[in-house]
């Protein structure tokens, strides 16, 4: 017991010195000040994330191109000058999004919950009633991690997420998202979110990004075929969970956040993991048409599965 307790321990200080290391200080100092800003009144968090957006957007960075051409790939029926500003908005968005992040990691859970109206809260509650459990299936907006500290304020929920590439991040992340009763659970450890469903509980899951790994599917969104991870039907199938849709929004102004979650998807899953898939996209799609600069546009959604597809983001690299 005692040389378990050593290694325990051993590892705990081998963690610390490595995250407490000279090449993460700027990490660390940088959360810091994120930290305070914390501190600051709503509406001026909001002000500093819009002037933070509108720096971004005007830098020499690939995420602009990338952006620009997702927003010319989904939304071509826009006029272009439209389109143009529907970019600076979204790096706007953007912008608030890095300090919406702050606010969730370390936002006091009343002040979370009154800036915040959660819609369909009862359809949760019906489906955990069943006992098979519950799948918030969501999407990559802007507002994505301050939804999910709100619905972690609600009731225990277990959030899926990708480990940032940067260790002080990836430690803060996992650590600040299991609270109130859920867990952090790797996108990739499948056996854990199975197991949750089974134990009854929520599992809040965002596949809308690009997915070229086993059981990939080309799936159309905005009529643009997209690699697609499909293994919400097979989760589904094999827990009997049901799988209700969750979209965040935030609201004009400095009014907050609605949070609306949608009856059970009906007859779901279906024959087809695609067509289960594209389902889901339409939702999305609607949901990108009501509130298009909170989209993730930054992100390559649209790589294809082999190398004959298009390479739409050639010149963004």
């Amino acid at each position: 017991m005692r040389q378990a307790d050593q290694a325990a321990a051993d590892t705990f200080i081998a963690r610390w010195r490595r995250l407490l290391a000279p090449g993460h200080w700027a990490v660390w100092i940088t959360l810091g000040m994120l930290r305070l800003l914390v501190l600051l009144p709503f509406p001026v968090q909001l002000a500093w994330g819009r002037a933070l957006g509108a720096i971004l957007r005007h830098l020499p960075v690939r995420y602009v191109r990338i952006a620009q051409t997702n927003i010319d790939m989904c939304l071509a029926e826009l006029p272009p000058t439209e389109r143009k500003r529907l970019l600076d908005r979204h790096f706007k968005s953007l912008g608030i999004s890095t300090l919406e992040i702050a606010l969730a990691w370390w936002g006091e859970g009343v002040r979370i919950l009154r800036l915040a109206r959660i819609e369909g809260c009862e359809h949760v509650e019906a489906a955990l009633a069943r006992g098979r459990g519950a799948i918030l299936l969501t999407a990559h907006f802007t507002p994505l991690e301050i939804g999910g500290r709100i619905l972690s304020e609600r009731f225990p929920i277990n959030i899926l997420y990708r480990p940032a590439k940067n260790e002080v991040l990836a430690f803060l992340q996992k650590r600040r998202r299991s609270r109130n009763g859920g867990r952090a659970i790797r996108c990739d450890d499948i056996h854990q979110m199975i197991t949750a469903l089974k134990n009854n509980e929520c599992v809040w899951f965002a596949p809308d990004q690009c997915y070229r790994k086993k059981g990939a599917e080309m799936v159309p969104l905005f009529g643009v075929p997209a690699a697609t991870n499909t293994a919400t039907s097979r989760i589904a199938r094999m827990t009997g969970a049901a799988v209700l849709p969750y979209f965040v929004e935030r609201l004009p102004g400095s009014r907050g956040y609605r949070l609306e979650i949608l009856p059970p998807l009906e007859d779901f899953p279906g024959d087809s993991p695609a067509a289960d898939a594209a389902r889901f996209h339409r939702l999305i799609e609607a949901q990108v048409r009501a509130v298009p600069e909170q989209y993730l546009w930054i992100h390559r959604r649209f790589k294809g599965l082999g190398p004959d597809y298009p390479d739409y983001y050639r010149r963004a690299r």
